[in-house]
């Protein structure tokens, strides 16, 4: 059974909604304006060139050429407030995914069905096949994914985790 935000954006369609807003549950909302309120540092209302470089200063990246960040401002159609900002998010959600599907993608490297795969395994598949993962960004992964003391991952966590923004609360 699909997610209820996967239904909903299918039941709208490859156009969507013409209300942005109606994509996205308040809780959601209001994490994104937060988002807004840090990214746009000099609290115009508006993100621009000068609030990317500020905030990406403050996470470290101090030397981010000017052509990036006019990139980054361009992919909105016009001043980015945070209607447009909401809904370059909505555009890039739109078609991703359901929880379902990728717990089945998963499913493909669990033939006993356990739920679990074994770290060593999907280290191997992640740095060594396609878009190969570096030293970093396994590190990242198994800090947010840490495995458990026989060395397994809980791959729905991982999924869950992928299409909600945020672990399930232990029950």
């Amino acid at each position: 059974m699909a997610p209820k935000k996967a239904k909903k954006r299918q039941q709208q369609g490859e156009g969507g909604s013409s209300n942005v807003f109606s994509m996205f549950e308040q809780s959601q909302i209001q994490e994104y304006k937060e988002a807004f309120t840090i990214i746009d540092q000099n609290r115009d209302g508006i993100i621009s060139k000068d609030d990317l470089r500020d905030v990406l200063a403050t996470m470290g990246q101090l030397n981010v050429k000017n052509e990036e960040l006019e990139a980054m401002v361009k992919e909105a159609s016009g001043p980015i407030n945070f209607t447009v900002f909401l809904t370059m998010f909505g555009e890039k959600l739109k078609g991703a995914d359901p929880e379902d599907a990728i717990v089945s993608a998963f499913k493909v490297l669990d033939p006993e069905a356990t739920g679990f795969i074994k770290k060593e395994f999907i280290e191997e598949l992640l740095t060594t096949q396609c878009d190969r993962f570096t030293a970093e960004e396994m590190t990242n992964l198994w800090a947010a994914f840490p495995p458990d003391v026989a060395g397994n991952i809980d791959y729905k966590q991982i999924c869950y985790v992928i299409t909600h923004g945020e672990e399930k609360e232990d029950e």
